[in-house]
């Protein structure tokens, strides 16, 4: 009896608490981002905080059911639930709805679905799936390549749906590999290609293969050993080369002019002071706007539903991806300070409680969710301050959307319910 009833009850309300803290605050915002005067009827379906509260309610309901289900459901039905996701995603190319250039929602009388929301906890529980029935460190090349496939597909398929903003989440399972035993180099590797990246876009490919030859070569001489050969610099700086080469064909040649201009604004690639204006005006005005809205909070703010750029209607579709910015008007430093604290204390408490997981599965499914809502966040408020390109990503159980939160929070409940059930994993 004890036991049932620990395993019933046994939830990690710590977790639940900075999600319900989260979930409210930024219903308060979305209020204050999409009204339009005095609001008068809080059911108003003609109103995105009027909808964000049945979306709420609906969440209850998903929540009472993730938690029902026996924890074991989930590690036993994960391949089965990840192939639904992918042949949901499969279907958007056939009775999928173009929104905003990206088709990646199914139209559902007046709501829209977005499959590549739930897609996210699909795929980590199909990592996790993999990687606990092989037992794997993840040292050999065949199980990269096959975790990186489960990965990969939901990836590809949300990218040719014009959606990049969601195929980059993806990158972020390369944190739990890592943690699952991927060898060091690979973040080596991986973290010089985006400096190279951006290098070879800021000053050019002449510039860029100065810097990688000064770099690599130096490197090589500071560090050789008696019998190493001078082919292997060689090589790296080719295939370096080769890589920059690639990465300016396709900005050049890939790219929509948009994309372009975001990184071009991102990078101050753009000399002409004309184009330059116009640029702004276009691609950067929601940007700029932002920064404005949040500069013009201080360290209070100026109240719930006095922020003047926020009323005014300034940022366009502020209470979606760019639900920071009103935070940062109307509560100040101090309550984007305080967001930046929950999600940091969440982020922490999951990876925490992960290591305390009696199954490999469970461990690598709370790292799969600590990963993606870590990249969620550090994208979505990088981008609204300015710090990386703006990319349409929304903000973890804060920015307005039905499938972003019912999403997020099956996500977030079923590692509570894998940790839940630890005590039976002895």
């Amino acid at each position: 009896m004890i036991r049932e009833n620990q395993r019933r009850f046994g939830f990690d309300w710590l977790t639940i608490i900075i999600y319900v803290l989260l979930v409210g605050f930024g219903y308060i915002n979305i209020m204050s981002a999409s009204h339009n005067g005095e609001i008068t009827n809080y059911f108003d379906m003609s109103q995105p905080y009027g909808k964000q509260l049945i979306f709420m309610g609906l969440s209850i309901v998903l929540i009472i059911l993730t938690l029902s289900v026996e924890a074991k459901f989930y590690e036993r039905f994960a391949s089965i639930i990840y192939i639904v996701a992918i042949l949901s995603l499969l279907g958007l190319f056939v009775f999928g709805k173009d929104v905003n250039g990206a088709r990646s929602w199914y139209g559902i009388g007046s709501m829209t679905i977005q499959p590549s929301e739930f897609a996210k906890f699909a795929t980590a529980l199909a990592v996790a799936k993999y990687i606990s029935d092989i037992q794997t460190n993840l040292k050999t090349i065949k199980d990269q390549l096959k975790v990186a496939a489960i990965i990969i597909l939901p990836a590809l398929l949300i990218l040719l749906q014009n959606d990049a903003g969601s195929t980059l989440v993806y990158a972020s399972f390369f944190f739990v590999f890592y943690r699952e035993g991927l060898q060091q180099v690979y973040i080596i590797i991986g973290f010089s290609l985006v400096v190279l990246a951006v290098l070879a876009l800021k000053f050019g490919l002449t510039a860029t293969g100065l810097i990688a030859a000064l770099i690599i070569f130096g490197l090589f001489f500071f560090r050789r050993k008696k019998r190493a050969s001078i082919l292997q610099p060689i090589l790296i700086l080719i295939v370096s080369l080769v890589f920059a080469f690639g990465v300016k064909l396709f900005y050049n040649n890939v790219l929509k002019p948009h994309q372009q201009n975001r990184i071009s604004l991102w990078l101050r690639l753009e000399k002409d002071p004309a184009k330059l204006e116009r640029m702004k005006k276009a691609e950067a005005y929601n940007l700029i706007q932002s920064e404005e809205a949040i500069g013009a909070g201080g360290f209070w703010g100026k109240g719930f539903m006095e922020g003047t750029r926020t009323t005014g209607k300034f940022v366009p579709e502020q209470h979606t991806d760019y639900i920071f910015s009103t935070v940062g008007e109307e509560w100040g430093f101090l309550g984007s300070a305080s967001v930046v604290v929950l999600f940091t204390l969440l982020i922490i408490r999951i990876l925490y409680l992960s290591e305390q997981q009696k199954s490999q599965f469970s461990r690598v499914y709370g790292y799969g969710l600590a990963s993606i809502l870590f990249v969620h966040f550090t994208i979505n408020v990088g981008m609204v301050m300015g710090l990386i390109p703006t990319v349409g990503i929304p903000l973890p159980f804060f920015s307005y959307g039905g499938s972003g939160l019912w999403a997020f929070t099956i996500l977030l409940f079923i590692f509570i319910k894998l940790d839940s059930n630890k005590i039976n994993e002895w």
